[in-house]
């Protein structure tokens, strides 16, 4: 049995919650051995949420003093704070210190920006760690590698600025990288965003709250298909989480976590100026 550590902001939050069982069930799928074992959090008691030494309790997880000590007890790391990006780059340093290559949850960083500063600092420390949405993991996408022409995709959440990740990651999961611009605008149905590619790819992603998630795909072979994403994408994360932790390798290219930042930074640059083209840099 390996023992995984949990890094978060605070720690009483849905992915801390659920992550757990999720585990649980990629073990069970996969034929993995990992439970949670360690945790520490930068925020022990924050306003109307349980303490760690709660959390930890109901969990039946050891409460660490630092990160230090979490990375020296855990066999291997997640850095969490799903809803707070802006602390990932904090929290990624302490653990590249320790020499410890985690998984760092979504939305990677708050602007690319700061992601590139994420993948600076791991090279520097000579660690590896990679960075996903969930929705990557529908079992609805797996017959696509990047190599689609055109993806229609719609989907939700409280807020665009946090939960549009999800529909860029499928979106770059199926098309690839190399997104050339896009134009945000706000319609009846929610905020849509086109995203052209310079050899004619396109994504059309749609965004309001109460939507679920779908989406029309195009393949390379000129066949479209439509898909309602309901299969077990988070357990399939957790899968794929402890086979980087067995093998050390990931199972897509890096350079599309960046890919989901550049087209990120030019949606929430749209929504100022709706109907404007946005490059893509």
């Amino acid at each position: 049995m390996k023992k995984l550590g949990f890094v978060d902001y605070y720690i009483d939050e849905w992915h801390a919650e659920n992550y757990p069982a999720f585990i649980e069930a990629a073990n069970k799928k996969f034929g993995t051995d990992y439970r949670l074992g360690y945790v520490w959090a930068e925020d022990d008691a924050p306003a109307g949420k349980l303490t760690t030494d709660e959390w930890c309790a109901k969990h039946s997880a050891v409460h660490c003093a630092s990160v230090k000590e979490l990375c020296e007890k855990a066999d291997h790391v997640l850095i969490l704070s799903p809803s707070n990006p802006e602390r990932h780059l904090g929290l990624a340093e302490k653990v590249f210190e320790c020499g410890v290559s985690p998984y760092i949850d979504k939305t990677f960083a708050p602007d690319l920006e700061t992601a590139e500063k994420i993948f600076a600092l791991a090279e520097k420390h000579g660690v590896k760690f990679f960075s996903s949405s969930a929705l990557r993991y529908a079992d609805e996408l797996s017959a696509y590698n990047g190599d689609a022409r055109a993806v229609s995709i719609t989907g939700g959440g409280s807020n665009i600025e946090e939960y549009i990740i999800h529909q860029i990651e499928m979106a770059v999961k199926c098309l690839g990288t190399g997104a050339e611009s896009l134009v945000f605008e706000t319609t009846g149905n929610g905020d849509h965003i086109t995203v052209s590619y310079p050899d004619g790819r396109r994504a059309e992603l749609l965004f309001s709250p109460s939507l679920p998630f779908t989406a029309k795909v195009t393949g390379a072979d000129g066949k479209t298909a439509e898909h309602d994403i309901n299969s077990e994408y988070f357990v399939n994360l957790l899968g794929d989480i402890c086979n980087f932790f067995d093998t050390g390798k990931t199972s897509f290219d890096p350079r599309e976590t960046i890919e989901v930042m550049r087209i990120r930074d030019a949606v929430i640059k749209g929504i100022c100026v709706p109907g404007e083209r946005i490059a893509i840099k």
